[in-house]
């Protein structure tokens, strides 16, 4: 049986999810979806799993592959987690059994712009605490062959970019467990 690929979204159908998008709880969210990357191009959707201070999600290939981020080429600590709003792989996605063709290894209904988790921001996840990063994440050309030119350009749009639609990067501060469900708020001073 072969597998029937939804089409990309349009650049208007992309602009008509945005407002679902934009209600995602600003101080309270869940954790839709937890990802492990065991292999390039392999994903495992788990239910639960461990966030460790220096292997990052423990069994995700972070820890293993070379980074261009850094001189010698070593795993770039700022860059540890990756973190997607579930709105927005929902969107271009389309079916949830896809959602882990993002690449990222959390999956938060939460408001994760820049306005409302700024590097530095901590959040409690399950037992774990991770804080956000400054780097930007960008999609790539995976992102591209997987939800199409207009999402890509949807993501990374002066507004994407803002509301940081392509999700972003984080680090963790507090190893522990974390399960698919578990309430995600930012932890304060």
């Amino acid at each position: 049986m072969v597998a029937i690929i939804p089409s990309h979204l349009t650049a208007e159908e992309l602009q008509a999810g945005l407002d679902h998008i934009r209600r995602s709880p600003k101080d309270e969210g869940v954790l839709d979806l937890i990802v492990r990357r065991q292999a390039v191009n392999e994903r495992e959707v788990l239910e639960q799993a461990e966030l460790d201070l220096v292997r990052g999600l423990v069994g995700d290939t972070w820890n293993r592959r070379r980074s261009t981020s850094t001189s010698d080429g070593s795993p770039n600590i700022e860059m540890q987690i990756t973190v997607i709003n579930s709105r927005l792989a929902a969107l271009v996605a389309r079916e949830k059994d896809r959602w882990q063709l993002a690449g990222d290894q959390l999956y938060l209904d939460m408001d994760l712009s820049a306005e409302n988790m700024p590097a530095g921001t901590r959040l409690a996840i399950g037992a774990a605490v991770i804080e956000v990063t400054a780097p930007p994440h960008l999609g790539c050309q995976k992102f591209i062959a997987r939800f199409g030119r207009e999402a890509m350009k949807f993501v990374n749009s002066p507004l994407g970019r803002e509301l940081r639609l392509r999700g972003l990067h984080a680090r963790v501060v507090q190893p522990g467990r974390i399960c698919t469900g578990d309430l995600t708020r930012p932890v304060r001073a």
